[in-house]
């Protein structure tokens, strides 16, 4: 009876211990890192297993008002997720256990990555498009899937990567042909940091300025308000029509108050990451009501779409609202489509759902996106091109209100991608 007594005590105790096996819930389906047949730490159902995902994002750096809330907007997709019967009612999926501040580093990325990758079986969120180059050699040696918190055009070239939304370099090109449509302007000025974000950006304003037949001037800048005068210097004295900036939210601010000040009278549109909600709360906020418009590849937090609905009732009012949290949200999308499509091929090793990753045809993006916009397995000829344009709006939750709905122009609508345009 002793050692009866015994054995079962041992057996609570095995009981009450959450380990990283490799043992999935259900014995048909093969797993390897990061899936567990115990339950998640804070489990819906405590009789599925968990997979587990590593968030990787900027919580303290230079674009932290969007890094954190990409990485809440994550939380919340897996959350809804989970509260509504898991991954094909078998696993619950973790996205909280393993999140990192990257400090919008690529050495802090790489550290806070090599710290969790054997503990996850992907990325749910890599945020950046410097950071997330400093992880991909490695990424692709281990079959670690991702969804990047940035839209590189160089990651429709990459396997790892299931990327969502027109990329920076088609969006620019959207951008260059509403400005010609809407204002008929005859030159384009690309206003940008260096590296992927900013140089694809530099390349599709050039690109869609030749074949649109507008004069383009490229203008590379730093990081930091205090860093902004030659850009300014360089936009008052060419007097381009259209200014098309990739930068951050503090740069946008000094070189759209900084030129509206000494008098430019163009227009400026600015990419994704330029915006913030608190820009309308900024010294720089009369000449961004005036001056300044802003393009994304999703549609913002106020939008209609059943995608969008079901984000704002699961976040309901979060602390900080951007639009970094739809990006974290939507992003989120392709994980989800191919987590489900690995089970029902019972096999959620890395190589296992790295293939099912590559073969998804269609995503079910709720109409934030098209459902072809999923098409992975079409290679980077089939990748979204549609974007969105709007207008600041201090009464927005985001400070912008869409004035153009999602659209492709012509440039990009005739563009097939052969490379990272920022290589080009």
């Amino acid at each position: 009876m002793r050692r009866v007594a015994a054995l079962l005590v041992a057996v609570a105790a095995l009981a009450g211990c959450r380990t990283q096996s490799p043992a999935p819930s259900d014995t048909t389906i093969k797993s390897d890192v990061g899936v567990t047949s115990q339950a998640c730490p804070a489990a819906v159902d405590p009789k599925k297993g968990c997979i587990y995902l590593g968030v990787l994002s900027d919580l303290t750096g230079p674009v932290a008002a969007l890094g954190v809330t990409a990485a809440e907007g994550v939380k919340g997709f897996w959350k809804r997720v989970n509260a509504n019967g898991g991954i094909a009612g078998k696993y619950e999926v973790d996205a909280t256990s393993y999140v990192k501040d990257s400090k919008y580093d690529p050495q802090t990325h790489n550290q806070a990555y090599q710290e969790i990758k054997s503990k996850v079986l992907a990325l749910g969120l890599t945020f950046g498009s410097p950071t997330t180059a400093a992880i991909l050699p490695d990424m692709k040696s281990n079959n670690v899937i991702a969804v990047p918190g940035a839209f590189s055009s160089g990651f429709l070239f990459e396997d790892v990567m299931l990327e969502t939304a027109a990329n920076y370099c088609v969006e620019s090109m959207n951008d260059v042909d509403y400005a010609k449509e809407t204002w008929s302007a005859k030159s384009a000025m690309a206003v940008h940091w260096p590296g992927d974000y900013g140089d694809d950006s530099a390349f599709g304003v050039k690109f869609a300025a030749e074949k649109a037949g507008l004069t383009f001037t490229d203008v590379v800048t730093g990081q930091g308000q205090d860093k902004q005068a030659a850009a300014v210097a360089a936009i008052v004295a060419g007097k381009p029509d259209v200014v098309i900036l990739a930068v951050g939210p503090t740069e946008n601010a000094a070189i759209v108050g900084g030129a509206a000040a000494q008098g430019f009278k163009g227009r400026f549109i600015g990419l994704g990451p330029t915006w913030v909600a608190q820009l309308n709360a900024s010294p720089a906020a009369p000449a961004l009501a005036a001056l300044y418009l802003q393009s994304g590849g999703l549609a913002p937090w106020n939008a209609n779409s059943p995608g969008h609905q079901a984000m704002r009732e699961t976040l309901g009012k979060p602390a900080s609202i951007n639009d970094g949290l739809t990006t974290g949200w939507a992003s989120s999308y392709p994980l989800k489509a191919a987590l489900e499509k690995a089970v029902a091929n019972g096999d959620l090793t890395r190589a296992g759902f790295a293939a099912a990753a590559k073969s998804l045809t269609r995503v079910d993006f709720e109409d934030m996106l098209p459902p072809e916009s999923g098409n992975y397995a079409g290679g980077p000829a089939t990748a979204p091109k549609n974007t969105g344009i709007s207008k600041p709006d201090k009464s927005a939750a985001t400070g912008i209100t869409l004035v153009k709905e999602m659209f492709t122009g012509p440039t990009a609508k005739a563009f097939t991608p052969t490379k990272p345009c920022y290589v080009k």
